[in-house]
């Protein structure tokens, strides 16, 4: 989709500038936004993790709003500390620059618990979650003993070892079970993000285990996890399931840590039927 290359730029009071791809359904959009919010990672983008996703919710009819988050993409890259709080107000930021009341979140992994907080902090924004892998669900620790690919990545970003195509492609085969699905475009897109972020980005995230709060969520969500996780443990759904209500979770064998990258027609069929039920 062409307009996915251009996106927008917006300042948010506090002088962060976010750069995120907006685009209107048919009609104007049907429902409320539908806002997709990428992990964490180097060389990460909003368009790069949904890019064979939010074309079809716009196809649906649906506005979709694809942002960079602070360190990401396009968007500023501060030196500062890359805190679970620090997103999700810019996330807000650019939801009240852009005047949306209302929205459908979308999250992966760090997104995934971005969205998990800003349904905590600001209930009556939010009206259902989607959220893929996504962490906040467990100690900061915890994810660095057990997951190989959180490991991995933190060293080789550390090292400056994903700044060439091959390095990136390795990294990126752990976030699949099918590393074919890797494109070179996706691969060079990210490398040359990855260049321009400073360490810090990594180093200082902090990303709190929210899972004695999971319970105040009100809003329906739908869940996906694959059991081939590298990143975030497949254990997660399980503590959702056992915390939240209104929640449905689909897990997926033979697949990583982008369920909707490696199943990308299912996770797309998926999210707008469960948007058309809880619109009824």
């Amino acid at each position: 989709m062409g307009a996915s290359a251009q996106g927008h730029f917006v300042t948010l009071p506090d002088g962060l500038q976010l750069r995120y791809v907006d685009i209107s359904g048919k009609d104007g959009g049907n429902g409320e936004p539908v806002i997709f919010i990428h992990g964490s990672g180097p060389g990460a983008s909003g368009h790069s993790n949904f890019k064979q996703n939010y074309p079809a919710f716009a196809e649906a009819g649906y506005r979709v709003i694809v942002p960079d988050l602070p360190g990401y993409g396009a968007s500023d890259k501060p030196e500062t500390l890359y805190t679970l709080d620090f997103f999700v107000a810019a996330l807000n930021g650019l939801l009240d620059a852009l005047d949306i009341q209302r929205c459908v979140l979308v999250g992966n992994s760090l997104g995934g618990a971005i969205a998990i907080k800003l349904a905590l902090d600001q209930p009556q924004r939010i009206s259902r979650l989607v959220l893929m892998a996504p962490g906040g669900l467990m100690e900061k620790e915890q994810y660095y003993l057990q997951m190989e690919g959180i490991q991995k990545m933190g060293a080789a970003f550390a090292k400056g070892e994903l700044n060439d195509a091959a390095g990136m492609r390795r990294l990126l085969a752990l976030q699949l079970f099918d590393e074919s699905l890797i494109s070179d475009e996706t691969v060079n897109e990210r490398v040359a993000v990855v260049q321009q972020q400073p360490v810090c980005v990594l180093s200082t995230m902090q990303v709190p285990n929210m899972t004695t709060r999971l319970g105040e969520l009100q809003c329906p969500i739908l869940g996906f996890w694959g059991m081939n996780d590298k990143f975030c443990p497949s254990s997660g759904a399980q503590t959702m399931l056992d915390n939240c209500s209104g929640i449905r979770f689909v897990m997926l064998s033979e697949c990583g840590h982008w369920v909707q990258v490696e199943h990308r027609d299912f996770f797309n069929r998926q999210c707008l039927a469960f948007f058309q039920e809880a619109r009824g």
